[in-house]
Protein backbone atom coordinates (compact mmCIF):
# COMPACT_ATOMS: atom_id res chain seq x y z
CA UNK A 1 0.00 0.00 0.00
CA UNK A 2 3.09 2.15 0.50
CA UNK A 3 3.77 1.90 -3.29
CA UNK A 4 0.24 3.36 -4.11
CA UNK A 5 0.83 5.65 -1.57
CA UNK A 6 4.00 6.80 -3.32
CA UNK A 7 2.32 7.25 -6.65
CA UNK A 8 -0.69 8.88 -5.44
CA UNK A 9 2.13 11.68 -3.70
CA UNK A 10 3.78 11.95 -6.97
CA UNK A 11 0.43 12.43 -9.01
CA UNK A 12 -0.23 15.36 -6.47
CA UNK A 13 3.38 17.16 -7.34
CA UNK A 14 3.36 16.60 -10.80
CA UNK A 15 -0.14 17.52 -11.54
CA UNK A 16 -0.90 20.19 -9.03
CA UNK A 17 1.67 22.44 -10.37
CA UNK A 18 -0.02 21.98 -13.87
CA UNK A 19 -3.55 22.52 -12.51
CA UNK A 20 -2.52 26.36 -11.37
CA UNK A 21 -1.59 26.93 -14.59
CA UNK A 22 -5.15 26.70 -16.19
CA UNK A 23 -7.12 30.19 -16.07
CA UNK A 24 -9.93 30.17 -14.45
CA UNK A 25 -11.90 30.79 -17.39
CA UNK A 26 -11.05 27.74 -19.05
CA UNK A 27 -12.00 25.67 -15.65
CA UNK A 28 -15.00 26.92 -16.27
CA UNK A 29 -16.20 26.67 -19.28
CA UNK A 30 -17.84 23.85 -20.91
CA UNK A 31 -17.32 21.93 -24.23
CA UNK A 32 -21.23 21.64 -24.13
CA UNK A 33 -23.94 22.01 -22.03
CA UNK A 34 -24.07 18.21 -21.52
CA UNK A 35 -20.35 17.65 -20.48
CA UNK A 36 -18.59 18.66 -17.33
CA UNK A 37 -16.49 21.92 -17.30
CA UNK A 38 -12.66 21.04 -15.68
CA UNK A 39 -14.01 22.50 -12.43
CA UNK A 40 -16.74 20.08 -12.65
CA UNK A 41 -14.45 16.99 -13.31
CA UNK A 42 -11.81 18.11 -10.85
CA UNK A 43 -15.16 18.56 -8.30
CA UNK A 44 -15.56 15.09 -9.61
CA UNK A 45 -12.04 13.73 -8.28
CA UNK A 46 -12.61 15.64 -4.97
CA UNK A 47 -16.06 13.56 -4.56
CA UNK A 48 -14.25 10.62 -5.54
CA UNK A 49 -11.84 11.32 -2.82
CA UNK A 50 -14.31 11.97 -0.13
CA UNK A 51 -16.55 8.61 -1.02
CA UNK A 52 -12.71 6.34 -1.31
CA UNK A 53 -11.36 8.02 2.03
CA UNK A 54 -14.77 6.59 3.68
CA UNK A 55 -14.40 3.18 2.14
CA UNK A 56 -10.45 2.81 2.99
CA UNK A 57 -11.22 4.08 6.50
CA UNK A 58 -14.62 2.10 7.13
CA UNK A 59 -13.62 -1.04 5.60
CA UNK A 60 -10.78 -1.40 7.76
CA UNK A 61 -13.45 -1.72 10.85
CA UNK A 62 -16.79 -3.15 9.58
CA UNK A 63 -17.62 -5.89 7.35
CA UNK A 64 -18.25 -5.72 3.75
CA UNK A 65 -19.72 -1.69 4.11
CA UNK A 66 -21.69 -0.41 1.45
CA UNK A 67 -20.38 2.50 0.32
CA UNK A 68 -21.97 3.79 -2.92
CA UNK A 69 -22.13 7.72 -4.44
CA UNK A 70 -23.86 9.36 -7.31
CA UNK A 71 -21.38 11.20 -9.04
CA UNK A 72 -23.98 12.99 -11.12
CA UNK A 73 -25.78 14.41 -8.10
CA UNK A 74 -22.57 14.93 -6.24
CA UNK A 75 -21.04 17.20 -8.76
CA UNK A 76 -24.59 18.95 -9.56
CA UNK A 77 -25.37 19.56 -5.69
CA UNK A 78 -21.82 20.71 -5.20
CA UNK A 79 -22.09 23.21 -7.73
CA UNK A 80 -18.10 23.25 -8.56
CA UNK A 81 -18.52 25.62 -11.43
CA UNK A 82 -19.32 28.64 -9.17
CA UNK A 83 -15.61 27.99 -6.61
CA UNK A 84 -12.51 29.66 -7.34
CA UNK A 85 -10.41 27.09 -9.20
CA UNK A 86 -7.54 27.41 -7.00
CA UNK A 87 -9.72 26.59 -4.00
CA UNK A 88 -10.90 23.19 -5.55
CA UNK A 89 -7.20 22.85 -6.71
CA UNK A 90 -6.00 22.99 -2.70
CA UNK A 91 -9.40 20.73 -1.65
CA UNK A 92 -8.31 18.17 -4.30
CA UNK A 93 -4.25 18.07 -2.54
CA UNK A 94 -5.41 17.98 0.81
CA UNK A 95 -8.13 14.93 0.32
CA UNK A 96 -5.42 13.30 -1.63
CA UNK A 97 -2.45 13.95 1.01
CA UNK A 98 -5.16 12.26 3.11
CA UNK A 99 -5.38 9.52 1.06
CA UNK A 100 -1.80 8.97 1.15
CA UNK A 101 -1.89 8.83 4.67
CA UNK A 102 -4.10 6.23 4.49
CA UNK A 103 -2.72 4.11 2.51
CA UNK A 104 0.54 4.51 3.83
CA UNK A 105 -0.41 3.09 7.16
CA UNK A 106 -3.31 0.61 5.60
CA UNK A 107 -1.02 -3.17 6.89
CA UNK A 108 -1.61 -5.99 4.15
CA UNK A 109 -4.15 -7.62 6.51
CA UNK A 110 -6.03 -4.38 6.14
CA UNK A 111 -5.74 -4.13 2.51
CA UNK A 112 -6.92 -7.60 1.93
CA UNK A 113 -10.42 -5.99 3.30
CA UNK A 114 -13.41 -5.57 1.29
CA UNK A 115 -16.51 -3.26 0.55
CA UNK A 116 -18.91 -2.83 -1.91
CA UNK A 117 -19.15 -0.23 -4.26
CA UNK A 118 -21.59 1.03 -7.23
CA UNK A 119 -20.71 -1.94 -8.85
CA UNK A 120 -22.39 -4.03 -6.36
CA UNK A 121 -19.69 -5.81 -6.42
CA UNK A 122 -16.91 -6.38 -3.37
CA UNK A 123 -13.48 -5.29 -4.09
CA UNK A 124 -10.32 -5.58 -1.48
CA UNK A 125 -9.17 -2.25 -0.40
CA UNK A 126 -5.79 -2.40 -2.36
CA UNK A 127 -8.04 -3.15 -5.62
CA UNK A 128 -10.00 0.26 -4.61
CA UNK A 129 -6.46 2.21 -4.19
CA UNK A 130 -5.54 1.16 -7.55
CA UNK A 131 -8.36 1.93 -9.32
CA UNK A 132 -8.84 5.01 -7.43
CA UNK A 133 -5.58 6.23 -9.21
CA UNK A 134 -6.47 5.02 -12.24
CA UNK A 135 -9.48 6.69 -12.47
CA UNK A 136 -7.88 9.93 -10.89
CA UNK A 137 -4.89 9.99 -14.07
CA UNK A 138 -7.98 9.55 -16.62
CA UNK A 139 -9.70 12.63 -15.53
CA UNK A 140 -6.80 14.62 -14.49
CA UNK A 141 -5.27 13.92 -18.13
CA UNK A 142 -8.83 15.92 -19.11
CA UNK A 143 -8.91 18.53 -17.26
CA UNK A 144 -5.20 18.94 -18.33
CA UNK A 145 -6.02 18.31 -21.90
CA UNK A 146 -2.78 15.55 -21.73
CA UNK A 147 -3.06 12.52 -23.81
CA UNK A 148 -5.66 10.02 -22.98
CA UNK A 149 -5.94 7.31 -20.50
CA UNK A 150 -8.45 4.78 -20.67
CA UNK A 151 -10.38 4.19 -17.87
CA UNK A 152 -12.60 1.35 -17.83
Amino acid sequence: MKELGAQLKKIIDDYSAMMREIEEKDFTQKPNPKKWSKKEILGHTIDSAQNNIRRFIVAQYENRPIIKYNQDQWVAISNYQISPANDLIELWILLNRQICNILNTTSPDAASRTCITDSEREHTIAFLAEDYIKHLRHHLHQVLDLEAVPYP
